[in-house]
C-alpha cells in the first residue's frame, strides 16, 4: 500500500523559506513520478511541482525560479525548498505520486495528508 507522509510546513514571513518533505513507501520509489500540489481555501488544487524518475523537474509559473524539487531515492523521499515565500503561497500542500508522469495528478495518483503553510506579510 502506497504510503506518503509530508512534514516541513509552518508559519513564515514573506520573503523567507521553507523544506517540505515527503517521505514515501510500500512500493517502488525510485520508478515514480513524483511530485507536490497545493490547495488554498476556496481555491482548486493546483499543480505546484514535479519529477520524474530520472531527474527531469518541471514548475508552476507561479513558482519556477523560487521553488526547487528534488528526491532521494536512497531514502524514498522527496522535497520541495521553498524561497521567497509570499502570502499567495499559503496553501495546504500535497505530495503526490503516480507510476507514470503522463497526468499527473489525475486518476492513478496517490496522495499524502498534507502539510499547511502559511505566509504572512
Amino acid at each position: 500500500q502506497v504510503q506518503l507522509v509530508e512534514s516541513g510546513g509552518g508559519s513564515v514571513q514573506a520573503g523567507g523559506s521553507l523544506r517540505l518533505s515527503c517521505a514515501a513507501s510500500g512500493y517502488t520509489y525510485f520508478r515514480y513520478c513524483m511530485g507536490w500540489f497545493r490547495q488554498a481555501p476556496g481555491k482548486e488544487r493546483e499543480f505546484v511541482s514535479r519529477i520524474t524518475s530520472d531527474g527531469s523537474t518541471s514548475y508552476a509559473d507561479s513558482v519556477k525560479g523560487r521553488f526547487t524539487i528534488s528526491r532521494d531515492n536512497a531514502k524514498n523521499t522527496l522535497y520541495l525548498q521553498m524561497d521567497s515565500l509570499a502570502p499567495e503561497d499559503t496553501a495546504m500542500y500535497y505530495c503526490a505520486a503516480k507510476a507514470t508522469c503522463r497526468l499527473f495528478g489525475g486518476r492513478g495518483t496517490y496522495w499524502g495528508q498534507g502539510t499547511q503553510v502559511s505566509v504572512s506579510s
